[in-house]
């Protein structure tokens, strides 16, 4: 695996030459390595003027590997990457603690000439593991975490959380391995929990040159015992005389309170129509008015809530019902305005089309010398006609 120049830097771990600082043609040049257990890494030896010679590799033992394109050790892992003249390149793979040290490039030139090449293994730590957490703690209690990770190299760093928020205070011990090559860190916090702590999840997460990406982490999820809140809620919002009335005494708390007591303000004697956390009063009336205590308790402590009732009257008239009146109300007030207005154009009408309506007698009485002679006339008669006249003996 090949790691990141930053990597190498922050850990200490810069590869360098390890060829001889004066130039001389024929001296092989190396570089130091770095790399995490299990993973593969390249040896590579330069020169410029071989001499007609051939390039050896040797591991800290002191036994050769290969000599040019010649194996000599068998041991799969190790393979050829590259042979010429002037450069030799082995690798090897799925790399352990044991494979580091310094290996060592050979020319057998007249003098022999050598170059050294320190590879460093990364010892990748395991997933840590937090102790310390018994179960609930109670609100105000301090809870004492620790964090232990084993088989790094160099040793790792341990950090704490809670939720988004990162925790000091933490002290850090580091111990070698029963190896004598990787270390075991461990790491202790104190917290003192409160109500927002419940259900809060501390993670320790450890950080290591061997991990490019991200480190590894664990979570212990903290459960904190706190005394309830207690609330009342009426049901109706606004009792009249004559309701049923329901009064909910509702708890929240950890655990949940299960133990309720109702009380009224001044008033000695039980409430006989309490039952856990639920006061009824059915046929709500004057006599029921005063101020109710509910208490809801757990086995951390108790909370009281209280609640004022007021009984006024019952109202023939109900906010709803003066409601529905004022709309009836307006739908006749608009009725009449209408009826209103349509009489008065109907009178408008009438006094436009006025005119002179006359008797059959007055009809026929322009001209007429005498009263029968303007009946005669009314009834479509001529003056020269015949008259129909009747005449009584």
């Amino acid at each position: 695996m090949m790691l990141p120049l930053w990597l190498l830097v922050s850990s200490g771990l810069i590869a360098a030459s390890r060829g001889n600082l004066s130039h001389d043609r024929s001296q092989p040049a190396t570089s130091d390595e770095v790399v995490v257990a299990g993973s593969k890494v390249i040896l590579s030896c330069k020169v410029e003027d071989p001499e007609d010679s051939s390039l050896q590799w040797s591991n800290p033992a002191q036994q050769t590997l290969y000599f040019g394109e010649k194996r000599a050790l068998r041991d799969l892992r190790i393979q050829l990457e590259n042979s010429t003249a002037n450069e030799l390149s082995i690798s090897i793979d799925n790399t352990t603690l044991a494979d580091e040290g310094e290996y060592t490039c050979t020319i057998f030139t007249r003098p022999v000439r050598t170059a050294k090449a320190m590879v460093t293994v990364l010892g990748i730590p395991q997933k840590p593991q937090i102790s310390g957490y018994s179960g609930p703690l109670r609100e105000g209690d301090v809870a004492v975490l620790t964090c232990v990770s084993s088989g790094s190299k160099p040793a790792a760093y341990l950090r704490w959380k809670k939720g988004d928020k990162h925790l000091t205070g933490q002290s850090s011990e580091v111990s070698k391995d029963a190896n004598g090559k990787t270390f075991t860190v461990s790491s202790h916090v104190e917290i003192t929990v409160g109500k927002e702590d419940d259900g809060a999840n501390v993670t320790c997460t450890v950080d290591h040159a061997s991990m490019q990406i991200s480190g590894k982490s664990a979570l212990q999820r903290l459960s904190v015992f706190y005394k309830p809140t207690a609330k009342i809620e009426p049901k109706p919002e606004h009792p009249q005389e004559g309701d049923n009335l329901v009064l909910h005494c509702k708890g929240e708390g950890n655990p949940i309170p299960q133990d309720y007591k109702w009380e009224k303000d001044g008033v000695d004697t039980p409430l006989l129509d309490a039952q856990d956390n639920i006061l009824s009063f059915p046929n709500l009336n004057k006599s029921d008015s005063g101020t109710y205590i509910c208490y809801a308790s757990n086995l951390v402590g108790n909370s009281i809530a209280r609640y004022t009732l007021s009984v006024s009257d019952a109202s023939p008239m109900t906010p709803q019902r003066d409601s529905y009146h004022a709309i009836v109300g307006g739908v006749v007030a608009f009725v009449i305005f209408f009826l209103l207005i349509l009489l008065i154009v109907l009178g408008h009408y009438l006094i436009r089309h006025k005119g002179t309506y006359l008797t059959h007698e007055a009809k026929g009485s322009d001209d007429a010398p005498d009263a029968d002679t303007a009946i005669i006339n009314a009834e479509g008669g001529q003056p020269g006609g015949d008259d129909k006249k009747e005449y009584f003996i």
